[in-house]
């Protein structure tokens, strides 16, 4: 048996985007050219708990499969896939030889314990089990250890890596692969089912290919020209090609490359699927497909305001599609975006080649008091405060970004007589004493901290051209219930809300990102201890 069989499933993940109507004659046609072409394995759709009717890949049973099959089979395996929460398996017959003869169980994360009975049904009738877990990168390596131990005995004919959102890189690929080799029943194959998010699906591939030489027997999944729902999938006639180059794998390419003249280019006249910007950013943010359509239907929506959006809603919200939530960041994200070009310059006419103290609310200002208090006497720099007012130093700017921080500080006695600097996520209330600027033009995606204010106001800071930047309080965070991270205590966020190491981990990677980036060349360093550090070489 060849070591590395080829899956055709134009027929299923195609399907999404005909709502699984490609019609009889096209069904029939696919499934036997790709026998002819001596393809390994042919999904043909779906099965679910929905009556089966003409011209549709979903069916009910094996049963309703017979007629499309063709009489001489060849080498080639037929199989479906049955999504767990959509189909009984008590309405699948046993496996009796005259229609399909494998199962692709789907499922996800969160129903991996309920699934197993599942897969032991599909097993148990005499059909060879896929294990077609969704979104594997969504796995920490003890719960897919723990998945593989469940599955194993009973002894699945493959378990997949399945790339759901298309955003698996080579190192991603080669993690999982060996973590899965070395502990998966020795006699399963191992799939791997990828997208096109990022366009790395054929070099996915091939990568999967070489690398299992010697391990594992594998299965690779493809579609006909790439065809599946966004960004699309592996094209089946790519990985023919490579097979045929380099394993001598005997595939009649013509035969597919006819089948794609015959039906997959009329169905691009009525649908679409392949790379685009939106759907490389569904990949690099392992975000469902729906919420690009969404997104993409509004008028004027830019590749940047997509970007922001995915990256705020959030990792478990993106691979679903809560669309009220979509709208709902939309609208205050459009709310923000401001022209704050005469602000800008009058903060650089302001601010240019002076002293700059950043004053951030961390404790740290408390216990260092004294050394701030001399530092400004020296250099009297020009103190600007983050989210914070305090008659304890001399402030001449106070900056909010933070909503919440800024409704707590208004009902402050002195806060009208205070300069603020507000972003325009804040309020775009013009008032006394208030500069508002765009909000939308000193964030940076690539972050879950992406709106961390001592961040934000040193990207602002690097468009006004200052000689030097001291900061003090720039602390970092700590979930120690005895520790303290602000100031004051009624600034405190609740313990283990966010993980305080990944916030340390983000922050100091947008500040090394700054590092990098900024224009100005000035001298920055920390006036109180920080978690955080800047680069000796760039002081």
């Amino acid at each position: 048996m060849k070591r590395v069989q080829l899956l055709d499933c134009t027929l299923r993940d195609g399907g999404y985007l005909v709502d699984a109507q490609f019609g009889n004659t096209v069904i029939k046609g696919m499934i036997k050219g790709l026998a002819d072409s001596g393809i390994d394995v042919v999904e043909c759709g779906f099965l679910k708990d929905e009556p089966h009717v003409k011209g549709s890949t979903i069916f009910n049973n094996a049963a309703q499969l017979r007629s499309f099959l063709p009489e001489d089979r060849r080498q080639t395996s037929f199989v479906c896939l049955a999504d767990y929460s959509r189909y009984t398996i008590s309405n699948l017959e046993p496996f009796d030889g005259t229609s399909i003869d494998g199962v692709r169980a789907c499922f996800f994360k969160k129903e991996r314990y309920d699934v197993i009975d599942f897969c032991k049904d599909i097993a148990a009738k005499g059909y060879k089990l896929y294990v077609q877990p969704v979104d594997i990168l969504g796995y920490t390596d003890a719960e897919l250890l723990e998945l593989i131990e469940m599955v194993n005995p009973i002894e699945p004919y493959a378990f997949s890596i399945v790339d759901t959102f298309g955003s698996m890189y080579k190192e991603d690929l080669r993690r999982v692969f060996y973590l899965i080799n070395r502990n998966l029943n020795s006699a399963s194959r191992i799939g791997f089912h990828s997208h096109n998010n990022l366009q790395m699906s054929f070099s996915l591939s091939q990568e999967f290919i070489d690398m299992t030489q010697g391990l594992r027997k594998i299965v690779i999944d493809a579609t006909m020209g790439g065809m599946g729902r966004g960004a699309g999938n592996t094209n089946t006639e790519l990985v023919m090609q490579y097979m045929n180059r380099k394993y001598n794998s005997g595939y009649d390419i013509d035969t597919v490359l006819d089948l794609i003249d015959n039906y997959i280019d009329g169905i691009r006249n009525s649908c679409s699927w392949g790379y685009s910007i939106p759907y490389f950013l569904a990949g690099s943010y392992s975000a469902h497909v729906n919420n690009i359509s969404y997104l993409t239907a509004k008028a004027g929506i830019s590749s940047r305001d997509i970007n922001y959006l995915l990256n705020r809603i959030g990792g478990e919200a993106r691979k679903r599609y809560d669309y009220d939530l979509l709208e709902k960041t939309y609208i205050e994200y459009m709310g923000a975006i401001r022209n704050d070009e005469k602000e800008v310059s009058a903060l650089r006419n302001s601010l240019q080649g002076k002293d700059v103290v950043m004053l951030l609310p961390g404790h740290s200002i408390v216990s260092h008091k004294d050394q701030i208090l001399d530092y400004c006497a020296e250099k009297k720099p020009v103190v600007i405060s983050v989210n914070l007012l305090s008659h304890d130093y001399p402030i001449n700017y106070v900056y909010f970004s933070n909503k919440k921080r800024y409704n707590y500080w208004k009902s402050a006695s002195r806060f009208s007589e205070y300069k603020k600097i507000v972003t325009s996520n804040v309020t775009n209330i013009e008032e006394k004493n208030q500069m508002i600027l765009d909000f939308t033009s000193l964030i940076k995606c690539g972050w879950d901290q992406l709106d961390n204010s001592g961040i934000l106001l040193l990207r602002l800071l690097d468009k006004l051209e200052v000689a030097s930047i001291a900061i003090a309080g720039f602390d970092g965070y700590s979930n120690d219930s005895t520790s303290v991270n602000y100031m004051h205590k009624e600034m405190e966020k609740t313990r283990n809300t966010t993980n305080a190491d990944d916030a340390n981990r983000e922050v100091q990677s947008m500040l090394e990102d700054y590092m990098n980036t900024r224009q100005s060349d000035c001298p920055i360093h920390f006036l109180t201890p920080s978690r955080f550090e800047i680069p000796a070489t760039d002081l």
